[in-house]
C-alpha cells in the first residue's frame, strides 16, 4: 500500500479541490482560479494555521498535528463526519510505513446465527472488517447471493460488488452502490492501514476493476448507516428495499444489516414471493465455525 504520508497528502489535495470558496465563506478577491477548489493559503486561513504548516502537511511531510488542528482542518475543508474520521485516522496512523500484519479471523457467535434465523422474513447479514460477509440468513441469500458458495477468503461484499456480474444486473443503481462500497473500504483502510487482508483486497480490486481504481483515486470516504436500494431480482422482478445497520458492541468490528420493505407495497409482495421461493434453498449448516 502507499506510504501513509502519501495517502494523507493525496486526501488533503483531493478534499481541497472539491471545496467551494463561496460556501466556505470566502469573499471574491478578483483573482482568477487556475484550478478548482480552495488555495492552500485559504485552507490555512480557515483552519487558523500558517500556510507553510498546511503546505507541509499536504506535501506529505512528517508532522503530526494536534487533535484541535486536525478538527480545524477538517472543518476548513468542509468534511463530513466520515471524512473527519478518515483524516484523523490518516494522521494518527503514524508517519512511517508500517508492517502489514494478519488480524485474527473473525468468528460469529451461535447467538448471532440464531438472531439471523429469527429474522426469517427479512434479509439480514453480518459484515465484519473490510465488509467481509461473516453470516447471512436464508432471505439474504435469496435476495443477494449465497456468499458461502465462495471460498472463505473471497466472501467480501465490496469484492462481489466490483467483480461479480451478478451484482451489476441486480442493482438498478449499481454505480451508486459500488461507489459506496469503495468509499467505505477507503474509510476502513485509513483506520487500519497495516491490515494485510485489506491491503491484499485493495491490490486485487485495483488490478481487476477499472472502476475501483478510478473511484479509489478520488479519495472519497463515506459510511452509510441506512438507506434504500432498487433491485431487479431475477426471480421476483423489481423491488425497493430499505436497510438499517446495527453495531454489535459485544462483537468488535461487526455490523448487522437488516433489509425491509414498505408495508402493503409491490416491494413487500415481491419480498413475500421471494420468501416462499427461498424455502426451496437448502439451509446452511452452522455447526462448524468459519
Amino acid at each position: 500500500m502507499p506510504d501513509k504520508n502519501t495517502e494523507l497528502a493525496d486526501f488533503l489535495r483531493r478534499a481541497r479541490s472539491q471545496c467551494d470558496p463561496a460556501r466556505a465563506g470566502l469573499p471574491a478577491d478578483g483573482r482568477i482560479r487556475r484550478v478548482p477548489g480552495l488555495r492552500r493559503e485559504e485552507v490555512a486561513l480557515l483552519a487558523g494555521v500558517s500556510t507553510d504548516y498546511y503546505a507541509r502537511l499536504e506535501q506529505g511531510r512528517r508532522i503530526i498535528p494536534s487533535p484541535a488542528v486536525v478538527d480545524a482542518i477538517g472543518r476548513a475543508l468542509g468534511l463530513d463526519a466520515a471524512g473527519r474520521a478518515h483524516l484523523a485516522a490518516l494522521i494518527g496512523s503514524g508517519s512511517s510505513p508500517g508492517t502489514l500484519r494478519a488480524r485474527p479471523v473473525q468468528r460469529v457467535r451461535p447467538g448471532l446465527y440464531q438472531l439471523l434465523d429469527a429474522l426469517d422474513g427479512e434479509p439480514a447479514l453480518v459484515l465484519g472488517r473490510r465488509a467481509d460477509v461473516l453470516a447471512q440468513n436464508r432471505m439474504a441469500k435469496a435476495l443477494f447471493t449465497d456468499f458461502e458458495r465462495f471460498p472463505a477468503t473471497e466472501r467480501n461484499y465490496a469484492r462481489w460488488m466490483l467483480l461479480d456480474d451478478e451484482s451489476r444486473s441486480l442493482f438498478l443503481d449499481w454505480e451508486t452502490h459500488a461507489r459506496a462500497a469503495v468509499e467505505n473500504l477507503r474509510l476502513e483502510s485509513g483506520a487500519d492501514p497495516d491490515d494485510r487482508a485489506t491491503a491484499e483486497l485493495i491490490a486485487e480490486l485495483r488490478e481487476r476493476s477499472p472502476e475501483f481504481s478510478t473511484w479509489w483515486d478520488e479519495h472519497r470516504v463515506y459510511q452509510r448507516t441506512h438507506g434504500s436500494k432498487r433491485l431487479r431480482h431475477p426471480i421476483v422482478g423489481d423491488l425497493t428495499v430499505e436497510y438499517e445497520t446495527l453495531t454489535l458492541p459485544g462483537d468488535p468490528d461487526t455490523t448487522l444489516f437488516v433489509y425491509t420493505t414498505e408495508p402493503d407495497s409491490p416491494s413487500r409482495r415481491a419480498m413475500s414471493l421471494l420468501a416462499s421461493w427461498s424455502l426451496t434453498v437448502k439451509p446452511a449448516d452452522h455447526t462448524g465455525q468459519r
